[in-house]
């Protein structure tokens, strides 16, 4: 759904919460199942995944624009687990059948509505939960339907820094992004009160 600049900017202004699928949208979409002996010499498979740093430091901005942040992925990812933690993801869903169910668990647990969450999906499986939301994103490369349900298309592809380029159109349009990237950097460099 096509909205005007400065009805994207309204929406955008509205949001407390982001919400991320997984594979697609934090990482490319490549499943790496890698084979490995255990101690005992049995076969498992490892699965492996690319995060983007980029994307990592535009978490930490909403974070410290106090916007709260969350994945509902329907894997279920050792990688994916400690990636949301170490980017102090507040709302971490994995093994999720039911997107649309799961997410408004996620809104009431976080006590805010529909029109004040962002979802950015990349596949028909997240429309469910993206649709209603005040704000749905899709990565350069989702699929067809998920870009023509989208009210924004970010210019970067999933994994790639998506997720970053909708934070940081988030936070441009509520006017936080020189305080947020200002608390980042005194933060990272230790200079923060």
């Amino acid at each position: 759904m096509r909205l005007s600049s400065s009805q994207l900017q309204a929406r955008a202004r509205r949001i407390r919460l982001l919400v991320f699928d997984v594979d697609g949208v934090l990482t490319d979409g490549i499943i790496w199942l890698v084979p490995a002996l255990t101690a005992r010499g049995r076969e498992v498979l490892l699965e492996a995944k690319g995060f983007s740093a980029h994307d990592g430091i535009g978490l930490a901005l909403a974070r410290h624009a106090g916007l709260l942040t969350g994945l509902i992925t329907r894997r279920k990812s050792a990688a994916v687990q400690a990636r949301a933690e170490a980017l102090g993801m507040r709302f971490i869903r994995q093994g999720v059948i039911n997107k649309r169910r799961e997410m408004h668990q996620l809104l009431n647990e976080a006590g805010v509505d529909w029109a004040e969450t962002a979802c950015m999906g990349d596949d028909i499986i997240d429309l469910p939960m993206m649709r209603g939301c005040g704000l749905m994103a899709a990565p350069a490369n989702a699929r067809a339907e998920v870009r023509q349900a989208a009210h924004w298309i970010s210019p970067s592809a999933g994994g790639q820094g998506a997720a970053r380029d909708l934070i940081e159109f988030i936070l441009k349009a509520r006017r936080q992004w020189q305080p947020a990237m200002r608390a980042f950097l005194e933060a990272e460099s230790g200079t923060g009160n």
